[in-house]
């Protein structure tokens, strides 16, 4: 019966008075409703919205008449949608998320968040001029690479410093200005690749560099070193797996040796860190890593590791290491691309002295007081969460003990004990829960597991829990009432 003649032209003309029926943009524009609209966007940014929604329905039209439907225009709909695509189009696509998935150093949600004392020095040098590049005491002009390194150095024992915008930048600045036109000796089990694709291997070419690889993934000595060195060789290079872990039949030599090496030699040893803590890790219950200070001890000339990582301060590459080498790093053309801005100069400065401080910097920096956090105290603020929680009609709650790891590229395969929260309703699917909440505002990012929605309260603070409560209640409301 679908198929007759009688009924696709009947269709045909329905979806042709449809289309006639299709309101002018300019009468549409003059509704109380569009008046609203234009109280809240501009003119040209409505009338966009709304030419989109009639094209739109110019093809649902078209498209439901060939399938035997003939769509019609509702004006309060169509306001509806006009509504929702213009606060989609204008709401702000950067914004707060709180983190409930335990990954301390979560890359994908920003990684270290700062401290306040970072926060009032970007304000307060956002808000106005600040001597970014001027020198209060001569009244000459200054350096901005200035601002940081006194305080570098002092924390590292380095002779020199200097901040760029990202660890991958640190690194390829260090190439270029040491290596271009010649070789970097690195061995085959550290030719890395972090998060964004970036590999090793591709920093050195882009360097202008050629790569040597040396020894095997699992076992590099330092006699591997020493044969491949030549009249090219400009650099030997080490990268810490800080994001991977070969363990069993392994070898490596240690820093001292390579750095021996490199003097005798008279080659510069650099020494990418990544992740670059200033303090012990063993204070958190977590393994040794290399700190700064240690590495440029053991004899690197140049060690380069990101701020965002276990710094806990803003995004940079920062690079430490002997005067001579350093400066070699300041006179390249490329620096002036990959600088700091003010805001990230300040937020670094304001970090760096809370390391000089007399109080530890674990009862300071956001990250380090994430990661000494007591069991007990997560366990606590679990509890607390959780007996708001079950005022919910419908959400069931199981309190639970798991692991956390620390994240962004840092301490691989090393976790932190936690208590977590996992949510699950008989209406809505734990994929649901996860959906309503990311698009909350705050957003609210958890894990799925096992059919439910998992909170990880080690990277939720105090201060969030009676927010994340509401949250969550709202988001099962809207899901009821969808």
């Amino acid at each position: 019966m679908s198929d007759s003649p009688l009924l696709k032209t009947a269709t045909l003309h329905a979806a042709r008075e449809a289309l006639q029926r299709l309101p002018q943009l300019q009468r549409l524009l003059e509704t109380p409703t569009a008046q609203a609209l234009l109280l809240r966007y501009r003119r040209e940014h409505v009338a966009e919205a709304m030419r989109d929604r009639l094209d739109a329905l110019r093809q649902s039209i078209c498209a439901g008449a060939a399938k035997g439907v003939a769509p019609y225009f509702v004006e309060a709909t169509f306001f509806i949608e006009v509504r929702d695509e213009l606060a989609r189009r204008h709401a702000s696509r950067l914004v707060r998320v709180i983190n409930a998935t335990g990954i301390a150093l979560h890359t994908n949600l920003g990684r270290a968040p700062l401290a306040a004392e970072a926060l009032d020095a970007i304000v307060e040098t956002a808000a106005g001029y600040c001597n970014l590049e001027f020198d209060l005491a001569t009244g000459e002009r200054g350096s901005r690479h200035a601002l940081v390194e006194e305080r570098l150095c002092r924390l590292t024992g380095g002779e020199a410093a200097l901040a760029v915008n990202n660890g991958a930048a640190a690194v390829l600045l260090a190439l270029m200005a040491l290596a271009a036109g010649g070789e970097v000796i690195v061995s085959r089990g550290e030719l890395i690749e972090i998060g964004g694709s970036f590999r090793i291997p591709d920093v050195i070419a882009q360097s202008g560099a050629r790569l040597v690889e040396v020894g095997a993934t699992n076992k590099t000595r330092i006699d591997d070193y020493r044969r491949a060195i030549g009249p090219a060789t400009r650099v030997l290079l080490a990268s810490h797996p800080s994001n991977f872990r070969i363990t069993g039949f392994t070898e490596r030599p240690p820093r001292e040796q390579l750095a021996a090496l490199a003097r005798e030699h008279g080659l510069p040893f650099i020494e990418d860190l990544g992740s670059g803590a200033l303090v012990g890790m063993e204070a958190f219950g977590l393994p040794h890593e290399p700190t700064v200070a240690e590495t440029l001890r053991a004899g690197a000339d140049l060690v380069s590791f990101s701020g965002d990582k276990l710094l806990g301060g803003p995004q940079a590459g920062i690079l430490i290491g002997r005067k001579e080498i350093v400066a070699r790093l300041k006179r390249h053309p490329l620096l002036r691309a990959l600088r700091c801005d003010k805001l990230a100069l300040a937020a670094l400065e304001a970090t760096l002295a809370l390391y000089e401080a007399p109080t530890p910097p674990q009862q300071r920096v956001p990250l380090l007081r994430m990661l000494a956090e007591t069991p007990q105290a997560v366990a606590r603020r679990a509890r607390r969460l959780a007996g708001l929680l079950r005022a919910i009609p419908g959400l069931d709650v199981v309190v639970a003990q798991d692991r956390s790891p620390v994240g962004g590229g840092s301490l691989p395969g090393d976790t932190l004990p936690s208590t977590t929260l996992l949510l699950k309703t008989s209406d809505i699917s734990a994929d649901g829960i996860a959906r309503r909440l990311r698009q909350a505002r705050p957003a609210v990012i958890g894990r799925i597991a096992r059919d439910r929605f998992i909170l990880d309260l080690r990277t939720v603070n105090d201060a969030e829990v009676r927010e994340l409560a509401r949250l969550v209640a709202e988001a099962l409301a809207a899901s009821s009432a969808s």
